[in-house]
C-alpha cells in the first residue's frame, strides 16, 4: 500500500507499507539519493510481513516525496519529519535506518528524545556529519564520485551515480534492483543531492543518551561509509550490540537479503 504523511512545514511524505495493521510497526529510513524502494526485499518478505508492520519512508526530496527548495540542513526539520512517520506507524517502532538516514534517527532523537521507540538498527549509517567527525567517515568510493555525483550536468553525473550505485555493493544483486536503486539515484535533483551534505553536526551526545536496545549492522567491505564508524557507534551507545557483513558492501538488506532479514527478524522479536 502507497500512502502519505505530512511532515514539517505541511511537507508530504510518500509511504509504502506492508504487514498487518494491529502488528509492532518497523519503520525504514532510507539513504542519501535513494527511496523507500531500497527496502523491497524486506517489503516482500512473509517472514517480516506476517509478524510485523512495515513501513518505509520517502524522505523530503527523495521519492514520492515533496521536493522543498530548503530544510535540508536543519536537524529540526528531518526530526519532526520522522516524528510524523513514527505517529502514522504506531507506538514502540523499531527504526532501520540506512546510511544517511542513520543522521535522520540522530536528529529525531536529538529533538524528540527515544519515547517514539522500541529500538535501532544501524545499517551501514551515520551518526554525524562534517570534516574529521568519526561517526560520519566516507570511503574511498564515495569520495571518488563526490563531485562528480552532486553536477548538474548530466554527463558528469550519470556516469559517476552508476559506477557509485556499482560499487555500492560487493555480491550479487538482482538486475532489476540493481536498476531501480541507480534509477531512483538519477531521480533526485542534484540540488537535493548537494544539500544533504551542507550540514556539520556531531551525535556523541546523543549516542551516549540512547536508552533502547541499539543494533550496529555492518558490511566489512563497505567502501561508501568506513565500518569505523560501525566502530564509533559501538563504542559510543550503551550496550550496542554489533553484526558485521564479512565481505559485505553497503547494502546488507539487497546483497544478503536473507541474512539480514533473519537478522532484523530476531532482533524486533528479542525487542
Amino acid at each position: 500500500m502507497r500512502t502519505e504523511v505530512v511532515g514539517h512545514g505541511g511537507v508530504r511524505l510518500g509511504l509504502r507499507v506492508e504487514g498487518a495493521g494491529n502488528s509492532r510497526p518497523i519503520v525504514f529510513v532510507h539513504g542519501w539519493a535513494q527511496s523507500a524502494g531500497c527496502w523491497a526485499a524486506q517489503l516482500a518478505d512473509p517472514a517480516l510481513t506476517e509478524r510485523f508492520r512495515l513501513v518505509a519512508v520517502d524522505l523530503r526530496g527523495h521519492g514520492a516525496s515533496d521536493v522543498p527548495a530548503s530544510g535540508y540542513d536543519d536537524p529540526r526539520v528531518w526530526a519532526d519529519d520522522l516524528a510524523a512517520v513514527l505517529d502514522f506507524a504506531g507506538p514502540d517502532a523499531i527504526v532501520v535506518a540506512w546510511s544517511y538516514g542513520g543522521l535522520v534517527l540522530m536528529d529525531h532523537i536529538r529533538v524528540h528524545g527515544t519515547a517514539r521507540l522500541r529500538g535501532l538498527v544501524l545499517v551501514g549509517a551515520i551518526t554525524e556529519i562534517g570534516r574529521d567527525r568519526p561517526g560520519g567517515r566516507v570511503g574511498a568510493l564515495m569520495r571518488e564520485h563526490m563531485r562528480a555525483m552532486l553536477s548538474d550536468d548530466p554527463d558528469i553525473a550519470v556516469p559517476a551515480l552508476t559506477a557509485f550505485s556499482r560499487g555500492m555493493v560487493t555480491g550479487p544483486v538482482p538486475g532489476a534492483q540493481a536498476q531501480a536503486l541507480l534509477g531512483t539515484s538519477l531521480s533526485v535533483p542534484p540540488s537535493v543531492r548537494s544539500a544533504l551534505f551542507r550540514r556539520d553536526v556531531g551525535s556523541e551526545d546523543v549516542l551516549a543518551g540512547i536508552d533502547k536496545p541499539v543494533l550496529v549492522a555492518h558490511g566489512t567491505g563497505d567502501r561508501v561509509i568506513e565500518p569505523s564508524v560501525a566502530e564509533h557507534a559501538l563504542g559510543k551507545i550503551p550496550g550496542a550490540a554489533g553484526r558485521w557483513f564479512v565481505g559485505g558492501g553497503h547494502a546488507p538488506f539487497a546483497e544478503s537479503a536473507a541474512e539480514f532479514d533473519a537478522v532484523l527478524r530476531q532482533f524486533a522479536e528479542e525487542c
